[in-house]
């Protein structure tokens, strides 16, 4: 992340390259492609929008879309009220004043931005999410770090005693928000409200954790995609994008359960098929 514009905070993390290879890995060996791997720097709002709106452009009703994300999730003020109510059509479902979004290189993008693209998809497309970061939505406050560390210990899982999480801190979001306001203001002013934007492809989202919790990294994978790939056994898992949701969920401590929801077009055949299979 530019400590540039997020205001002198680089946000580091330790397993994020790893997770997106990893993916990238798992999506060749489903026969997505071209694949497009977007790494720290590369990773700017332009060339993420960009690798998705091409790839809308590029399918049919009859097509598949993965998307993978792994980093710091973060949250700026919302501008058009879409966040008054609670709606799980977004990467966090309760109500709040704030927009969710995933922290790029170079900006945040927002969750507004996102359900806009997903408009962009043919109808009856079929679009997985998986999301390895913090939402942030509803966190009051910094988690308490030493209580993870004792749980995470406790149930024995060998994680650092302060583990590093995937959320950009309260005080580094204040003051990006103070410091960028007008740069977000605009982009929410450039995209239709989420109930203005008719999304007619089915869009399945897993994400690390619940809105209220922290998705913790690693020393080689984030704690979600670690677990991920341990249940996906090199695709011998077999079951629905639910299923692998719930079984990984069945991997993780207490204090980070993975969350799924579907939003545009429900189409349940297409949710049972076996996961992420294009």
């Amino acid at each position: 992340m530019s400590p540039k514009h997020y205001m002198g905070w680089s946000g580091d993390l330790v397993a994020c390259e790893n997770d997106a290879r990893d993916m990238a890995a798992l999506a060749t060996s489903l026969g997505y492609g071209p694949n497009t791997l977007l790494l720290t720097q590369a990773a700017t709002s332009r060339k993420v929008v960009a690798a998705i709106t091409g790839a809308a452009k590029s399918m049919t009703s009859k097509d598949a879309f993965l998307l993978t994300y792994s980093g710091h999730g973060g949250q700026v003020t919302d501008t058009n009220g879409d966040e008054a109510h609670r709606d799980y059509g977004e990467i966090g479902g309760t109500a709040d004043t704030k927009d969710e979004t995933w922290c790029l290189y170079d900006r945040q993008l927002i969750d507004d931005e996102l359900w806009a693209l997903w408009a962009e998809f043919p109808a009856g497309s079929r679009i997985f999410v998986l999301s390895d970061s913090c939402h942030s939505g509803t966190i009051p406050r910094e988690p308490n770090w030493d209580l993870l560390a004792t749980v995470a210990a406790g149930g024995g899982i060998p994680r650092a005693a302060v583990p590093a999480g995937r959320a950009m801190p309260r005080a580094v979001a204040d003051k990006v928000q103070k410091g960028r306001a007008a740069t977000y203001a605009r982009i929410q002013r450039a995209v239709p409200a989420r109930e203005t934007s008719g999304v007619t492809a089915t869009v399945a989202l897993v994400s690390g954790c619940q809105d209220n919790q922290t998705s913790l990294d690693g020393d080689r994978n984030g704690l979600f995609t670690e677990n991920l790939l341990k249940v996906w056994d090199n695709g011998a898992f077999v079951g629905s994008l639910h299923d692998l949701r719930n079984q990984v969920a069945q991997q993780m401590p207490p204090y980070q359960s993975p969350n799924y929801y579907v939003v545009g077009r429900r189409n349940v055949s297409a949710l049972r098929r076996p996961a992420l299979r294009v």
